[in-house]
């Protein structure tokens, strides 16, 4: 049996690398590709940009897509007429470190409450083995009153 989606509407793949672009996204080369009813999917390339001095995928960057792909999926769950997500909290643990070729990280939701969401970022390498694990909390706030200036 089939799980429904979890979204609020359609994801588009397209518009969110769109909305991706003059932001750290595009400087890290992160791509969104693809959404299951229950997953959102990004990539990254294990290049000059993303690693440090000894060549490997450095861990800051491994956040930094763990944080992008659990934020992005929050947005998509809400009504974003109404109210908009903000990281709160992020860990991570390294597990295996990446010389090439892509990392993918997989936001799947662990808990999707009114005025939070934690989410579980596995990233992993072209060969599928586990890089690192994160867990990601995201604040849902209202809008209005973000916008207004009292959160």
């Amino acid at each position: 049996m089939e799980q429904a989606p979890i979204w609020h509407s359609e994801v588009n793949i397209l518009e969110l690398n769109a909305k991706g672009r003059s932001t750290m996204n595009e400087h890290l080369g992160m791509e969104f590709t693809e959404a299951g009813n229950n997953y959102l999917r990004i990539r990254m390339p294990v290049d000059h940009r993303t690693v440090q001095t000894y060549g490997i995928l450095h861990g800051g960057a491994s956040v930094a897509l763990a944080e992008t792909v659990g934020s992005i999926a929050s947005t998509l769950v809400i009504d974003p007429a109404k109210e908009i997500c903000v990281g709160m909290e992020i860990n991570a643990n390294h597990v295996r470190s990446a010389r090439e070729g892509y990392v993918y990280g997989t936001a799947t939701p662990i808990h999707l409450g009114r005025r939070s969401h934690i989410w579980e970022i596995k990233i992993t390498d072209d060969q599928q083995r586990l890089i690192c694990i994160c867990r990601h909390m995201v604040a849902v706030l209202e809008k209005e009153a973000f916008m207004a200036g009292a959160q």
